[in-house]
């Protein structure tokens, strides 16, 4: 086996610089922290936060006072060192010289009027100091961002210095095409990832197999690993000795290491002595030693090697590869494997069968989540704990919930502790549940959510007694009342007691969902019944119009009810007053609806008011004058004697009970007899004062009449 280290591997200029200043920092007896990692190699990170250079966030750097912040080599915005050193802080500035450099172009170009383009990851952190220099820069990452950009003034493209030099190029030049202003191409990809990248291509092109060595979220590592694999098939990724493909190694006899910008001598070194030290033998022996013993159905961690949209490769330190197709992934992964699956990560994976047909192990990660759940599920059994479940369906016989990405089924008698007709309202909810049994070998799931609730019914109730106010939300509407949940429990709120004026239907008032204060009329514990009342929380009508109004006040109302012995007026909503007959005129009337119409407005006053009996009594004929009554005559008395009178019957028929009967019947004979002499015209032509006097000669006459009978 021949090995061969490319040209230009290992830190280059600005990676150096920057891990000797952290070296220099060490020497400081102030703490010491990097604002984010220094480069991007875990390894180097790790060794140096051992030594007291702590990682933060640029939200703990700005509570950072009288200490030592070291600027990684990716850069950070002026703005921020400025904030830094405002707290009496010492700034060892490990920014790449090249970035330094890009800064100062980029600000220049941008005074001429240039619009700035970067292409590169806006989310790297180079690309997000770089941006912070410029007031409006635009960032693209390929070429469909390119085509979309028309700017009317000149352009001025840069690139992140790892760029590979043909993509940024094709992008360039994508804008050039696009835009009729000027358009200036600088290069600005770092001399020695150019450099990296050229020894790449040729040692690709003459070795049989590459290792790519660096951090897995080291951009200029990915970019190497790019162009590796354009010209050889081969090609293998790795972050330390420990990620060496061994198995894989043994079949090739030339084999090329590259490694990144960010990647220690010692450890390119340790990958050479590792390979360098074995035989041919030796090798395969060690190949041996290094494989897992692996059986169907185990679950076993693997590193990640290679995603594609459909599948992800494995490798589980066996004689080959593994293989997730996108049918063994859970229903996250398939939306798209490159999201959830990056090359170096381990993971945990469940085998299928050690040959697919293919010479790979088949694995699957949907399985692995499966069966963690279920083991979860039955110790959460055995314990009586409760689950989480969200619902996602319904059908006649109950409801069915996710749990733990495990179907199971609530029937209908375990969703709540009252009867339940619509289950399909529930889906989309999430509820504790109990699991009441579980069988993994049968799929079998069975859930309650009924016993939690009673469970919770004993302390819920102790928080509850007749006459408290509370706040409750309202959970359903029935056509008799609106069910309101009150601390967790159901109480019903009959459509008597929702407000003081007559409510059709609850729906008409209230909507589920609102949130109103109820109070407390009866519990019943043993039946699980609360009796709510809202109007008894609103001042009642009647007592608020009588706070308002006396005896004497003139008010509007409209007539609601018509009777033989009066009129009611409603005063106000749910507030009505009684107009006796006799208060209606100063005429005789004989009935309201002679007088009055329903729903007719009309002007009263206020003449009683009864606060216990809740009566209010009312007159229209007070608010009249009262008409001139002509005086009647003294009644003859009798001369003859003063002995008693004996009493005769009299005819009912002839005689009258009263003064006021005697004259309208009287009235009606004289109005009958005149019609019959000369018509009604006759009856118009008559004068007021010979009425009078027709009417007053009657009188005298039937009282002769009644004194002659009386003395017979």
């Amino acid at each position: 086996m021949e090995i061969i280290i490319a040209n230009n591997s290992g830190f280059c200029f600005g990676v150096k610089r920057s891990v000797d200043l952290a070296k220099k920092a060490l020497e400081s007896k102030k703490d010491k922290y990097c604002i984010g990692p220094l480069v991007h190699n875990p390894q180097l990170v790790k060794s140096l936060e051992n030594q007291g250079i702590n990682v933060i966030t640029k939200e703990e750097a700005l509570k950072i006072k009288d200490s030592l912040i070291l600027i990684r080599a990716h850069g950070e915005s002026e703005d921020l060192k400025n904030i830094l050193i405002e707290n009496n802080n010492e700034l060892l500035d490990a920014t790449c010289p090249v970035l330094k450099n890009i800064y100062k172009k980029i600000i220049q170009k941008e005074n001429e009027g240039y619009q700035i383009v970067i292409v590169g990851n806006k989310d790297h952190p180079e690309i997000k100091a770089m941006d912070s220099y410029i007031k409006n820069g635009i960032i693209i990452k390929d070429e469909t961002e390119a085509k979309n950009i028309k700017s009317e003034e000149p352009i001025y493209v840069v690139s992140q210095t790892t760029n590979r030099e043909d993509f940024y190029y094709c992008i360039a030049n994508f804008l050039k095409e696009n835009n009729d202003s000027s358009v200036v191409i600088d290069n600005t990809i770092c001399k020695a990832t150019r450099l990296r990248q050229e020894s790449c291509k040729n040692l690709s092109r003459e070795v049989d197999c590459m290792i790519v060595v660096g951090g897995f979220n080291s951009s200029n590592t990915n970019k190497l690993f790019d162009v590796a694999s354009s010209y050889n098939k081969n090609v293998f990724r790795i972050e330390t000795v420990k990620d060496l493909p061994l198995q894989k190694l043994s079949e090739f006899k030339k084999i090329g290491i590259i490694a990144g910008a960010s990647t220690p001598d010692e450890i390119i070194e340790e990958v050479v002595s590792k390979m360098d030290e074995f035989t041919k033998e030796d090798f395969m022996n060690s190949i041996e030693d290094s494989f897992k013993k692996v059986y169907p159905k185990d679950i076993v961690k693997g590193t990640v090697i290679d995603v594609k949209d459909d599948e992800v490769f494995v490798d589980i330190q066996y004689r080959a590869d593994g293989i997730v197709k996108l049918d063994e992934m859970t229903e996250e992964e398939k939306e798209n494997p490159k999201d959830h699956f990056e090359i170096g990560n381990e993971i945990d994976v469940y085998v299928i069968k050690l040959d697919d047909g293919e010479g790979n192990v088949s694995l699957s990660t949907r399985r692995v989540q499966g069966m963690k759940a279920w083991k979860e599920l039955i110790d959460k059994f055995e314990n009586n704990e409760i689950v989480e479940g969200h619902i996602v369906g319904s059908n006649k016989g109950g409801l069915t919930a996710e749990v733990n990405g495990i179907q199971g089924f609530i029937p209908a008698s375990q969703i709540a502790t009252y009867f339940v007709k619509n289950f399909k309202k529930f889906v989309g909810e999430t509820w504790e549940l109990k699991i009441l049994s579980i069988d993994e070998r049968k799929n079998r799931l069975v859930l309650s959510r009924k016993e939690v609730l009673e469970n919770e019914l004993e302390e819920k109730w102790e928080d509850l007694e007749e006459g408290q106010v509370v706040e409750g939300k309202v959970a359903r509407l029935t056509d008799f009342g609106a069910f309101v949940e009150v601390n967790g429990l159901d109480g019903l709120l009959h459509v008597s007691d929702i407000a003081w004026s007559r409510v059709e239907v609850p729906s008409d008032v209230l909507n589920v969902g609102d949130s109103i204060e109820v109070k407390i009329l009866k519990l019943n514990k043993e039946k699980n019944r609360i009796s709510l009342g809202r109007k008894q929380l609103l001042e009642k009508p009647f007592e608020a119009f009588v706070n308002s109004h006396e005896v004497g006040d003139v008010v509007k109302g409209k007539v609601v009810n018509l009777l033989d012995f009066g009129a009611f007026v409603e005063l106000a909503d749910s507030v009505e007053g009684l107009v006796h007959v006799s208060e209606i005129s100063w005429d005789h009337v004989e009935k309201p609806s002679d007088e009055l119409n329903l729903n007719q407005e009309i002007e009263v006053k206020i003449i009683s008011i009864d606060k216990e009996a809740e009566k209010i009594g009312l007159s229209i004929k007070q608010l009249q004058e009262a008409p001139e009554r002509p005086e009647k005559k003294v009644r003859r008395e009798n001369k003859a004697n003063n002995k008693p009178r004996r009493k005769v019957e009299k005819d009912h028929s002839q005689n009258f009970s009263s003064d006021a009967d005697l004259n309208n019947n009287l009235g009606n004979l004289l109005e009958q007899a005149l019609f019959e002499q000369g018509g009604s015209d006759l009856i118009a032509a008559e004068s007021n004062e010979e009425a009078i006097n027709q009417e007053e000669k009657a009188i005298e006459e039937n009282n002769e009449v009644d004194e002659n009978n009386e003395e017979l």
